[in-house]
């Protein structure tokens, strides 16, 4: 596979003019439409209310698979777990894992506009295949891709106005779907920066009712002064998206809600991606049962990872670039598929 990654630079920028709505297909399922009507955040909301609730007689038909294979209850541990996980996921006994990747998005914002020069060359690190995500991607036969949100663009300064309006929100939902768009079977997904994360403890501190004690020193008056201006509207999760969150977390949003829609297992990697499935968790709670917790690091991670029931996969201590802790925590789910294969195929055998 190739050293670098697929960098999709310019792209969201047409898509986000044209506003007509985005397309993304999938050759096993139907297409995934959002059209932007006159309110645009309605497409979002009716995607959502097509989802499929999590199918528990396929759970339980892996979990008898176990148990007729010789390993009942917990007798494996984590890996058990996620391959009955996968199972309810995928739909399917055995839950099969073929093509996996990782999805990073990067974005800047009007609080840390001085910040692009940093952040377009995290970008041109990851394409050029230098950085550490590019050599754990090749380690663990992933494909990568970087989305190129508009850096030249920054979404506002949250401490004083909404980050996006509701149609550019909107419209970067639909254009974070396409990081299903080839195929993959399992999804890992990020977002690049610190500007990202910041947003992200504002985004989690007003969905999850934190206290801005818990986040750390330098980006606590950010975050105190932009959820105090918002107050008034913090009520409704996607309000909170466009008003806090910039086009990274939204684009986040779109990917983690197109994967729920294709039966696409999602590692989460970082403190943006809680935040968008966060937004999802406070529409609908099984909006992110497909999704699994690569990490948490920060005091913050850990809390808003036990608010959203999600418990890491590692222990690592990853704290700097995203997609590092996705990236080895796909090697674990896909020991995961191939343990449930194994066994289905056992207990198949068996009768």
């Amino acid at each position: 596979m190739p050293v670098g990654a697929s960098h999709k630079r310019g792209r969201y920028t047409i898509a986000l003019e044209a506003l007509g709505g985005y397309l993304v297909s999938d050759t096993n399922r139907e297409p995934l439409f959002m059209s932007f009507s006159g309110m645009p955040f309605d497409d979002v909301r009716s995607l959502l209310s097509q989802l499929e609730a999590p199918d528990d007689t396929l759970a339980e038909a892996m979990t008898q698979a176990f148990a007729r294979a010789g390993y009942p209850g917990t007798a494996l541990g984590r890996l058990q777990e996620l391959g009955i996980w996968l199972a309810r996921t995928r739909r399917a006994v055995p839950p099969l894992i073929g093509k996996s990747g990782v999805a990073l998005y990067a974005a800047t914002h009007g609080f840390a506009e001085d910040a692009l020069s940093e952040q377009r060359a995290r970008v041109d690190a990851v394409a050029a295949g230098a950085a550490a995500v590019s050599h754990l991607c090749v380690a663990g036969d992933l494909s990568l891709n970087v989305f190129d949100l508009a850096l030249d663009l920054p979404s506002k300064d949250i401490r004083w106005d909404a980050s996006l309006d509701e149609r550019s929100c909107a419209a970067t939902i639909a254009f974070g779907m396409e990081a299903t768009a080839e195929g993959v079977d399992l999804l890992c997904v990020g977002a690049l920066g610190a500007q990202a994360a910041i947003a992200a403890s504002a985004i989690l501190l007003a969905l999850l009712n934190g206290e801005p004690e818990q986040v750390g020193a330098a980006d606590r008056n950010i975050v105190s002064e932009a959820i105090s201006f918002h107050a008034d509207h913090l009520s409704d999760p996607l309000e909170v998206l466009r008003r806090l969150g910039g086009r990274d977390i939204a684009a986040l949003a779109g990917a983690i809600l197109a994967a729920r829609a294709q039966n696409i297992p999602v590692v989460l990697d970082g403190l943006p991606v809680l935040a968008a499935a966060a937004v999802l968790y406070r529409l609908a709670p099984h909006a992110i049962s497909h999704c699994v917790l690569a990490s948490s690091n920060s005091h913050l991670e850990i809390w808003a990872a036990e608010q959203l029931a999600l418990k890491p996969l590692l222990e690592l201590e990853f704290s700097g670039e995203a997609g590092c802790a996705g990236a080895v925590a796909a090697g674990l789910v896909k020991s995961a598929a191939a343990l449930a294969a194994g066994v289905a195929e056992v207990a198949r055998r068996m009768g």
